[in-house]
């Protein structure tokens, strides 16, 4: 049954309002957060360049031509994406959860079952792990108010997965969650995941984002890591060409807990990563690193914001760019110091490469600092190759367009080496080689 509308609605959002209907079949508590939800997203529509969180990114194409959550599960083709998936993923892992257009797909997942972890889809999760569930949306109900692509989210996830891992438990594999767009139509998809670390606790996480055709994919993840837990989490985005890929990330850290986290922007039309983290706890540590890589009129954007809000927390973040082309890439990262984190070390570095005159890079970076006794610190730079460096490597019988490859590859393998696991840094460095080779011609 449709919602019945007594509230000022945007222009845009009513196309999704009128996509919008209960499901008889979830919790009370989920169907009133849903449309809590949609409310709240026709209420605020899209964010505007006006937004100081959205001044970089062009949605006007997604305004203009909407691409609504999708009624049905298309049929798939199981042989193509059982090729797409050779060519996407790890070569090891413990379990892999693959998604397909927004839905868990048990044929072509794998997943071990181990004492102390639970890891499975979120439309199941629901009803056999309320608990964590509703702890974790409830949470984002509050956020939803400044986000409106979180309140859609909330209003229309259909899927995605939940990790939950008791305390003291150790996976030394890691998981792999590959997410799919089969090019069946035009649409969104919007999914809704959790990652819930137990004290002590150790995790990787390798989600890797793909697709064929035209598609918006609305993905939201929370991370809840208890005292001492420590999770990896790197992220691959190859949507296809005409996608609009827009990912939020929310992790709170307990005391002495670790994060590590690591996003590679390599396609899509429309690229958005954002990373919100919390470092609630004492002695908490994150570490943040990305690139991004962008031409023929591609957008991709990294935003990040993390809070200090307890002593003696620790935060690295270090953000590459390369844009070639009419490409553009923007950098908009902010570390909040709070009055009681005393003792707080904070560096933040981006570092941005230009390849052509009609390519563009914006950055951004902050700090705002409200105690005494710390030790941060910030910095940015947009520029082009190094002509000195050209001049060397071509001297010594270099050839110019491999001269350049080597110079980019090089500026883009520093942020890289920042993965820890020699096989996921190996991976990620065979998905950014095929990348840079298709680069060149768009100079």
């Amino acid at each position: 049954m449709n919602a019945v509308v007594d509230f000022p609605v945007k222009p845009v959002a009513r196309d999704y309002l009128a996509r919008f209907a209960r499901d008889a079949g979830e919790p009370g508590w989920l169907a009133t957060r849903r449309q809590q939800a949609m409310t709240r997203f026709a209420e605020l529509g899209f964010p505007s360049r006006k937004s100081e969180g959205w001044r970089y990114l062009d949605l006007r194409a997604l305004e203009t031509r909407p691409l609504l959550p999708a009624q049905a599960a298309p049929a798939l083709d199981e042989a193509a994406l059982r090729e797409r998936l050779a060519a996407l993923s790890l070569p090891a892992a413990a379990s892999r959860l693959v998604l397909v257009n927004g839905r868990f797909v048990p044929a072509l997942s794998t997943i071990e079952r181990s004492a102390g972890v639970w890891l499975g889809a979120m439309a199941r999760a629901i009803g056999e792990r309320p608990d964590p569930v509703r702890a974790a949306v409830d949470d984002a109900a509050a956020g939803d108010a400044a986000h409106p692509f979180a309140a859609l989210n909330t209003a229309f996830f259909a899927d995605g997965y939940l990790l939950d891992i008791a305390p003291g438990v150790s996976l030394e594999l890691p998981i792999e969650i590959v997410h799919l767009g089969s090019g069946a139509g035009a649409g969104s998809f919007h999914t809704r995941s959790l990652i819930a670390l137990g004290a002590g606790s150790r995790a990787s996480v390798v989600e890797t984002y793909a697709g064929e055709g035209r598609y918006w994919r609305n993905d939201v993840v929370a991370a809840r890591l208890a005292d001492g837990a420590e999770l990896n989490r790197t992220v691959i985005v190859e949507e296809a060409a005409e996608a609009v890929h827009l990912a939020q990330l929310d992790v709170t850290l307990g005391a002495g807990a670790r994060f590590t986290g690591f996003a590679l922007l390599l396609g899509g039309e429309t690229v958005r990563h954002e990373a919100n983290l919390r470092l609630a706890g004492e002695g908490a540590h994150c570490r943040f690193d990305g690139a991004f890589v962008v031409a023929d009129g591609e957008e991709a954007n990294i935003v990040t914001a993390i809070d200090h809000a307890a002593p003696g927390g620790q935060t690295r973040e270090l953000v590459k760019g390369v844009a070639a082309g009419r490409g553009h890439g923007a950098f908009q990262g902010r570390i909040v110091v709070r009055e009681d984190a005393q003792k707080t070390d904070a560096h933040q570095l981006s570092r941005n490469l230009l390849i052509g005159r009609r390519a563009a890079i914006d950055t951004k970076p902050e700090l705002e600092i409200y105690a005494d006794d710390v030790k941060c610190s910030h910095g940015a730079s947009v520029g082009d190759l190094d002509e000195a460096a050209l001049f060397y490597l071509e001297a010594r019988g270099i050839p110019p367009d491999e001269a350049r490859h080597m110079l980019i590859d090089g500026f883009l393998r520093e942020a890289v080496d920042t993965v820890d696991d020699l096989a996921t840094r190996a991976h990620l460095l065979r998905r950014l080689a095929g990348r840079l080779a298709r680069l060149e011609g768009a100079a």
